[in-house]
């Protein structure tokens, strides 16, 4: 078995690979951790599903909060007594990187659009809906293109309840209409249709490009199911993209 995690700004994933079956998944707050709290935080995940800590013979992670990547290596270490695979953009992939500083991309782009291109083919457009939103690009030939980032769903409703003193936190709910009838229902249209849009407009955008016409969009990311009801160029939701590039990089390296 093979242990995954992939740490977000808001969330972090683990995952537990037996072969080529994700046997169990579990989704974590990213708050600051010591080595110690992590190593026994997953200790308690293994053991609800009765898997023990010398099954696991390998781990990797792709963090994009640097000061969690030292307690995520040594907690696998040292409750593990397994060596992780930190990805980044160095990391033997397999895929080509054809940006202007390669070293700039966040690994979790890497990983889902090398993830994305080994299950679905190119050209491809993955939508990772979290902190931000990031739209990634893989063209024909199966290179790393680049992509966009925006700010997440959630992202956008704290800006407005730090920022305007009269507008309130509101649930990521679809409202009946886009025209809303109550100060909710309007964050909750501007939000999430503004949103739905956002991702229409720059599909659109990038299938403009030669060679990339007829790329499909996978969704991933913790609001990715909610965006495929109000968007109209998602074809697939894939919620443990990121976890399956992992234990498909691991297995290169």
């Amino acid at each position: 078995m093979i242990l995954v995690i992939d740490t977000g700004n808001t969330t972090t994933v683990v995952g537990i690979f037996d072969g080529d079956n994700l046997i169990a998944h579990w989704r974590l707050s990213s708050i600051l951790h010591t080595a110690d709290e992590l190593g026994i935080n997953l200790l308690n995940l293994l053991a609800t599903k009765n898997i023990k800590p010398s099954e696991i013979k390998g781990a990797a992670f792709a963090s994009v909060v640097p000061s969690l990547d030292f307690s995520i290596t040594e907690a696998i270490k040292n409750y593990f007594n397994v060596v992780p695979l930190q990805v980044n953009a160095k990391t033997n992939t397999g895929m080509k990187i054809l940006v202007k500083n390669p070293n700039e991309v966040g690994a979790d782009r890497i990983v889902n659009a090398l993830a994305g291109r080994e299950k679905y083919g190119s050209p491809l457009i993955v939508a990772d809906y979290g902190t931000a939103i990031t739209f990634d690009v893989v063209s024909l030939e199966g290179d790393y293109l680049g992509g966009a980032i925006a700010p997440g769903l959630q992202s956008g409703i704290s800006a407005l309840f730090s920022k305007a003193a009269k507008l309130p936190q509101v649930a990521l709910s679809i409202p009946e209409n886009v025209i809303g009838r109550s100060t909710e229902e309007a964050i909750q249209s501007g939000i999430l249709f503004g949103n739905a849009g956002l991702t229409d407009r720059i599909v659109e955008m990038i299938r403009a490009n030669p060679g990339l016409e007829n790329a499909k969009v996978i969704a991933t990311g913790g609001h990715a199911g909610l965006m495929k009801k109000v968007s109209k160029n998602i074809d697939v939701v894939d919620n443990w993209l990121m976890l399956e590039g992992l234990k498909l990089i691991l297995s290169r390296n």
